[in-house]
């Protein structure tokens, strides 16, 4: 990540003050359909992983899609089109407050960016909704929370979508680990070696024509569009998305927390890496690695997001975690299966099948028992967390030569061996002649933190990164405010 980009970033954040704005006028009674009743369900965002929710909920589980909103016109159009040659009656709205209004919608599932993930479902839980949201649930850390407590608030169903937690695969591979099945596992380990090309030079760009800027900023506080490609390259820009810590790395990340059996934020996160191998547009790290130590260094998660083209670890590449027990570990490298493995690195158990995460939501809106969720929204606020809080200690980093990040990681209390971790860091870019004197690795702070209060206890900086500076009227509340 540029300097300049990075400084910009976090001084606007800093100068943030949460406003805050009455509640939402469309706050409404809640309903709750019967059990044989049809869900009539609105999708909000129709590029992407929107066309999953509309594929995965249409005609499907008693459901029937009925209102697509998307503030960009010639995009939810065209979804209107396609739901209603599946004989489905269905229409559009730009701005989802009107949709929120609507009292015959049931259900809202939640594919925007990420920076609309909390407001849109928390306006939508007030309005009497139940949510499926996608990962990231949040765009930071204080957002993951209210999140929760509008859906306890209100008894709310809201799903995420890590569906990686209804997988047969994972939910076996979980299953064996807790039986012992590779003794015992305190070390987990979130493999993303995703290849991310340039988003091209930074520019001065109109948005698509049909497209209410204004509305897709949203919560954001107001910005010009600096990239050439409108959708999807917000990822790679902080001001919207949170980089492939936040968009692919989840996955993994809540797996891992599954594994390890932890149910909070980490004590201790520290993180390195930069934007490295071209400048562009993005400002977003392409090469991350975060340490997690929970249960005062008993339990580490250790995750590796890399963009520039990479070998596998352990036969993990763009998706995968390994398991790393005192008999033997585990590695999951695809979304449906997985392999267990002895010391020596002989096969010892293969895990495979997949699920229906949005059947699973569908349950649990009839049943109005959030338990039944296998990604509960809590589930989902820590799991987002955790890339958070490792991006809140990158964002507040300096730049160091290799050696002061040996001296800086060689500190840690953990369960593994850093320096390995780091030296497969530093091959992987120089084996994409990356040259780390002209363009030095960025080391965090270690930060401490309060996972009952989830602040940090040591750095005033890095608290106020855990929230944003909100654009009225799109202010997601605070605490005392829901």
């Amino acid at each position: 990540m540029a300097n300049t980009s990075r400084r910009q970033f976090i001084k606007t954040t800093l100068a943030a003050g949460t406003a805050s704005v009455a509640a939402p006028a469309f706050i409404s009674e809640l309903r709750a359909a019967g059990p044989n009743d049809t869900l009539q369900v609105g999708v909000i965002g129709c590029n992407g992983r929107g066309q999953s929710h509309i594929g995965g909920l249409n005609k499907r589980h008693g459901c029937k899609v009925t209102r697509i909103c998307d503030c960009d016109e010639k995009v939810g159009t065209k979804a209107v089109e396609k739901i209603k040659k599946s004989g489905v009656d269905c229409s559009y709205v730009k701005d989802m407050r009107k949709l929120f209004d609507d009292k015959e919608i049931d259900v809202i599932t939640t594919a925007t960016p990420n920076h609309w993930h909390a407001l849109a479902s928390i306006w939508a839980m007030q309005a009497g909704k139940d949510v499926y949201v996608e990962k990231p649930v949040c765009h930071n850390v204080s957002e993951g929370r209210r999140m929760v407590q509008v859906a306890r608030k209100y008894n709310k169903i809201c799903q995420t979508g890590t569906q990686n937690r209804t997988h047969q695969a994972h939910n076996d591979a979980i299953k064996f680990l807790r039986e012992g099945g590779i003794g015992t596992c305190n070390l987990a380990r979130a493999i993303c070696y995703k290849r991310r090309k340039s988003i091209g030079p930074p520019g001065n760009y109109d948005p698509p024509e049909g497209l209410d800027y204004n509305l897709w900023q949203g919560p954001a506080s107001e910005r010009p569009i600096t990239r050439k490609k409108f959708h999807y390259d917000w990822h790679w820009q902080y001001h919207w998305g949170n980089g492939d810590m936040g968009n692919q790395a989840p996955h993994q990340i809540d797996l891992c927390r599954w594994a390890l059996d932890v149910d909070s934020l980490s004590e201790q996160v520290i993180s390195y890496g930069g934007r490295l191998g071209y400048e562009d547009a993005g400002d977003v790290a392409n090469t991350q690695v975060a340490i997690h130590n929970f249960d005062g260094g008993k339990k580490t998660l250790i995750i590796e997001v890399r963009g520039l083209e990479s070998d596998n670890y352990r036969g993990a590449n763009w998706f995968g975690y390994c398991l790393h027990g005192s008999d033997g570990y585990i590695v999951m490298n695809d979304y449906h299966g997985g392999k267990a493995y002895d010391k020596d690195g002989k096969v010892t158990k293969t895990f495979s099948g997949g699920g229906d995460h949005f059947g699973n939501f569908v349950k649990a809106v009839r049943s109005r028992n959030h338990k039944d969720l296998n990604a509960d929204i809590l589930e989902g606020h820590l799991s987002a967390g955790l890339a958070h809080t490792a991006t809140v200690s990158y964002l507040l980093g300096e730049k160091a030569p290799v050696s002061k990040i040996k001296d800086a990681i060689g500190q840690i209390k953990s369960l593994d061996d850093q320096m390995d971790t780091l030296d497969r860091c530093v091959a992987h870019l120089k084996k994409n002649n990356v040259d780390l004197e002209k363009t030095p690795i960025t080391i965090g702070p270690m930060l401490t933190m309060d996972p009952a209060k989830e602040v940090f206890t040591n750095n005033d900086a890095a608290n106020k990164l855990l929230t944003r500076e909100y654009r009225k009227p799109f202010v997601v509340p605070a605490e005392n405010e829901i």
